[in-house]
């Protein structure tokens, strides 16, 4: 019983390390969205204080750092619960890792307020922000009951399989986020976004077409599909939308409200698309054997029949 609890707690720890991770992410994006990235410029203190004048553009950045603390503390704490109480190894190691790749975006964040060449650094703080959630929010899964449960392995005798339409998937969301955070932080125009989001929504209905066709009555893979394209629709919708106030903020004094929350909001979702399309991904590759593994069944059962 004891074991089960610490399990349990284990994983709403980790749910909870995911969930701060997307306030986390909010507030990173309220940075940029108020041109507020360069109001303090000192790290790790600010303006030599633990807590600066609260004026300005300093509140959204400071709130950054706060909140960027908090997930650096969860995420040590998580990493050290599982590597006491973790009997699966990749998950202790996927533990480490999160810790690893939070330190290092505290690194790129001090970069980015130090060194400055916004471009780059501010460019690649977002991605490995990115790469950093669906790590937490994987291991979320990982620790879940439902994930550690026995569960019969689903056959599929498609191709692709769908185990590599939901991965490619998965990849393409990725570099959309990518290209997104590029155009954000001006590191190249919208061309690259626009395409992006054209393969996006190609690979989300293929994804959601391999898996009505082959797993219909699997409610854990549908209701994953229905997550996925619910994001995806949404994240277009405010795509435009969030470019249209892009466009009109080029001639204001300052970001306007629609501005802010649209762009903010636009984030927000990008990062909970992938999230939704990595988890849907890892249900696939825990509920449906491999490809070979169904070869090799067939084969089997074809030699007994003979």
């Amino acid at each position: 019983m004891s074991e089960k609890l610490d399990r349990l707690g284990i994983h709403r720890f980790a749910v909870a390390t995911a969930s701060c991770t997307v306030l986390l992410l909010v507030a990173g994006a309220l940075v940029t969205s108020n041109d507020a990235a360069d109001s303090v410029p000192d790290w790790p203190l600010a303006y030599g204080r633990i807590i600066p004048p609260l004026v300005g553009g300093i509140r959204y950045e400071y709130t950054h750092r706060v909140l960027a603390a908090l997930v650096s503390i969860l995420t040590l704490t998580l990493a050290v619960w599982l590597a006491r109480s973790e009997p699966r190894r990749s998950i202790r190691r996927l533990g480490w890792t999160a810790l690893g790749l939070v330190i290092a975006q505290a690194l790129l964040g001090a970069a980015r307020v130090l060194e400055g060449h916004p471009a780059l650094t501010a460019t690649a703080h977002a991605i490995l922000a990115q790469i950093f959630f669906i790590t937490v929010v994987s291991l979320a899964l990982f620790t879940s009951p439902w994930y550690r449960s026995e569960m019969a392995s689903l056959e599929d005798s498609g191709s692709p399989s769908l185990r590599n339409v939901s991965l490619l998937t998965t990849g393409v969301i990725f570099l959309q986020l990518v290209l997104g955070a590029g155009f954000r932080h001006g590191a190249f125009g919208i061309v690259p976004h626009a395409t992006g989001a054209v393969a996006v929504l190609f690979f989300a209905i293929w994804t959601s077409r391999t898996i009505r066709k082959r797993f219909r009555t699997v409610p854990e893979l549908r209701r994953g599909a229905i997550y996925l394209n619910s994001a995806v629709g949404l994240q277009i919708l405010l795509g435009g939308a969030a470019y249209g106030a892009i466009v009109a903020a080029r001639t204001a004094v300052q970001p306007s409200l629609v501005y802010v929350v649209l762009t903010v909001a636009h984030v927000l979702v990008g990062a909970l698309t992938l999230a939704s399309s990595q988890l849907l991904t890892l249900s696939c590759f825990r509920m449906i054997r491999p490809s070979d593994a169904v070869s090799l069944s067939s084969q089997a059962a074809g030699k007994a029949g003979a």
